[in-house]
């Protein structure tokens, strides 16, 4: 039960703050009828059902897939990271950083592991960590704060995909500036005579007398054994994204995503992370009832106003990006610095974004000896990142 306990308070550490917070600021604001208005249902609502429909295509290996196909085409180490980069940084603006990160993190570690590179693994983890936030952040759907924004903002989805645009591309041509300078044209022979089945055989390495991964039992290896639910999600998928655009009511996007994956794949309910959404709702509650003490709103919003993208990053360095995002929307309408501030906040420290710790804690448990390298490592890459983002925005500013 402890040891329960424990891991507990590791895993869901931001909720459990949150909810200590929303139960004290109750004490502050008893409940009352205006508790009503405090959650922005919208984005819980766009966020559960994204989270599901990305769920469906992990648990039917359509991302491993994909990862396994493009590594037929390379031939040396630099095309390997690139690859591996390139994965985490496009997938993150359809399925979020941290998804992302979820799934090609330990592909990638059994990758390496193929092709001889294990000596490797601390940068390239965190090269793709850092592709997965910069990707992220160009779309509304990349992670969950661009989406709580979003929808609380109202901002077209043009204008937001041209607000970050700038940050991403250039993230992009620093991350192969990296790359090309850090990894060589050394030949990898490995994947030459393996088709995209082979690989995934390889990076799965399935024992017949060991328990398989679930998403195995459902879908089997390849392309063509994901079936009808593929284009059942793809569907799916795009009905969130034409929500997320406000083209769709969104009470139809609920009704559709849960009455099919009620059919489809019922385990996908216990395997989304719930504990995301309710974090948002307890943070909704403590701002909700903050921004009613007219001192601690006064005093926020004098801190927020002036300079909204710094504060957050600097916000986001000690308490995650997530967290800020809600906090500061409560005391400051500037979105547009909000929105960048808060996706640049991502980078700096292990915890400025939460979806980091996927990498950390991967690498980690499979090389235990290498925890202070990779702080190191992944410290200096992204203060590199950092520093020359936020000047970017200076210069546009």
């Amino acid at each position: 039960m402890r040891r329960w306990l424990l891991e507990v308070v590791k895993s869901e550490t931001i909720l459990i703050v949150a909810t200590i917070l929303a139960i004290i600021s109750c004490f502050v604001v008893p409940p009352d009828a205006e508790y009503r208005s405090y959650v922005h249902t919208k984005t819980i609502a766009q966020l559960v059902c994204l989270m599901l429909v990305v769920c469906g295509f992990q648990r039917i290996g359509v991302f491993r897939m994909v990862g396994s196909r493009l590594l037929r085409m390379v031939r040396t180490q630099r095309g390997v990271v690139l690859v591996l980069v390139s994965l985490t940084y496009f997938s993150s603006m359809l399925i979020t950083n941290d998804v992302a990160l979820v799934t090609f993190i330990p592909f990638a570690i059994s990758v390496l592991t193929m092709a001889g590179m294990e000596a490797s693994a601390v940068l390239v983890a965190t090269l793709m960590t850092v592709g997965a936030n910069v990707g992220s952040m160009l779309t509304p759907v990349g992670n969950a704060h661009n989406l709580y924004l979003k929808a609380l903002s109202g901002i077209p989805t043009g204008k937001f995909l041209g607000i970050m645009a700038p940050y991403s591309f250039v993230a992009a041509v620093l991350l192969i500036v990296v790359i090309s300078v850090a990894f060589g044209g050394k030949k990898v022979s490995q994947f030459a005579d393996l088709d995209g089945e082979d690989i995934e055989r390889g990076v799965l390495a399935p024992q017949p007398d060991q328990p398989q991964p679930d998403e195995i039992r459902l879908t089997g290896y390849g392309a063509g054994h994901g079936g009808w639910r593929v284009w059942v999600y793809a569907v799916l998928f795009l009905l969130c994204l034409l929500v997320v655009s406000d083209l769709v009511p969104i009470w139809v996007m609920c009704v559709v995503v849960f009455g099919v994956f009620l059919f489809a794949d019922r385990k996908a309910f216990r395997k989304v992370d719930w504990g995301l959404p309710l974090t948002f709702i307890m943070f909704f509650i403590f701002i909700g009832n903050m921004k009613r003490v007219p001192a601690f709103y006064s005093l926020a919003a004098s801190l927020v106003g002036g300079h909204p993208l710094e504060v957050a990053v600097v916000s986001s360095q000690i308490m995650s990006n997530v967290p800020t995002t809600i906090l500061l929307s409560g005391f400051c309408d500037d979105w547009t610095h909000l929105i960048i501030g808060t996706n640049l906040g991502g980078m700096g420290t292990l915890i400025a974004s939460m979806a980091s710790l996927v990498s950390y804690k991967n690498v980690t448990r499979r090389y235990p000896d290498r925890k202070g390298r990779y702080l190191a490592v992944y410290s200096a890459v992204n203060v590199l990142f950092l520093v020359v983002l936020v000047g970017l925005s200076w210069i546009i500013d």
